[in-house]
């Protein structure tokens, strides 16, 4: 791929999700979404493997399933109200299928299956990309039509997120499931907090970016893909692989890390609002 195609392909995705973003209209939304999913295609199949064509034709067909859910929900909507305004989103149906095919594209429990093999068949840059900047723009849509989704849905979604997310990554030796697994876990946590406070699951999701940034752009840098590999390069670059370690052991939420910090808003908020079983599952 040339310079001048890469420079399209990265200008497409940023302008997807920042169109995305700023509209009040379905459809509008709708063409950034599609922009961005068709702009991240040829970087997710630029390295010229088997696996890299899997990965694209995955992640390409569970993208156009979930925009085909979604113009399907906007449509009945529209049916219903007359209306394509996004904050217009009445009709429970409409919300229901638009929720779950805003978790498809962002890779959330039950709908996860594509995320940690896409990841695998990739490089660490484009698992980066996937993982960070392509969550933005349904997440941003999410919380548009927060108030209108049945917190029933969010809650459950969110709760079999944080379980299949932790216990998926568990048995995994490749670095790059275990984030797709830390991806899942940490949307669980935030599609969770969603139903009940909007802005704090904001907080959530750009607390993740920032952590998983460095991780995947240091495991870049040392070419670590595997478990194995982290354990071997103690030896030669001692301060990156204590940097790693610290960093997962943040994104995974322990105290005294910066991870800890918005789950422990989120299990305040859960159990202000008397959810206090809630709050001792997400433990």
């Amino acid at each position: 791929i040339t310079p001048a195609s890469m420079t399209i392909v990265f200008l497409s995705i940023t302008i997807g999700t920042i169109m995305t973003m700023s509209s009040s209209n379905w459809l509008m939304a709708w063409i950034g979404l599609e922009l961005n999913m068709l702009a991240i295609l040829p970087i997710i199949s630029k390295p010229k493997t088997t696996r890299a064509s899997e990965a694209t034709t995955k992640y390409f067909l569970t993208q156009a399933i979930a925009s085909a859910m979604m113009l399907l929900s906007s449509t009945i909507n529209v049916w219903q109200t007359g209306n394509w305004n996004i904050l217009e989103l009445k009709n429970k149906f409409s919300t229901t299928i638009m929720a779950l095919s805003l978790m498809m594209k962002m890779g959330a429990a039950p709908i996860h299956f594509w995320l940690p093999e896409v990841l695998q068949g990739t490089t660490l840059q484009t698992a980066l990309l996937i993982t960070t900047w392509q969550k933005i723009a349904p997440v941003t849509l999410m919380y548009m039509i927060s108030n209108n989704i049945q917190p029933t849905i969010l809650v459950s979604a969110g709760i079999l997120s944080m379980i299949i997310g932790g216990l998926g990554g568990i048995n995994q030796t490749q670095l790059r499931k275990m984030m797709a697994y830390s991806s899942i876990n940490n949307l669980g946590w935030t599609i969770t907090i969603m139903a009940f406070s909007p802005n704090m699951a904001l907080m959530n999701i750009c607390t993740y970016i920032i952590m998983t940034t460095p991780i995947f752009l240091m495991m870049a840098n040392m070419s670590t893909k595997t478990l194995q590999n982290l354990s071997t390069t103690w030896t030669t670059s001692m301060t990156m692989t204590l940097s790693i370690a610290l960093l997962m052991l943040s994104t995974s939420g322990l105290p005294p890390f910066t991870g800890f910090m918005p789950k422990m808003l989120i299990l305040n908020e859960l159990v202000s609002q008397k959810l206090t079983t809630l709050a001792t599952l997400a433990i």
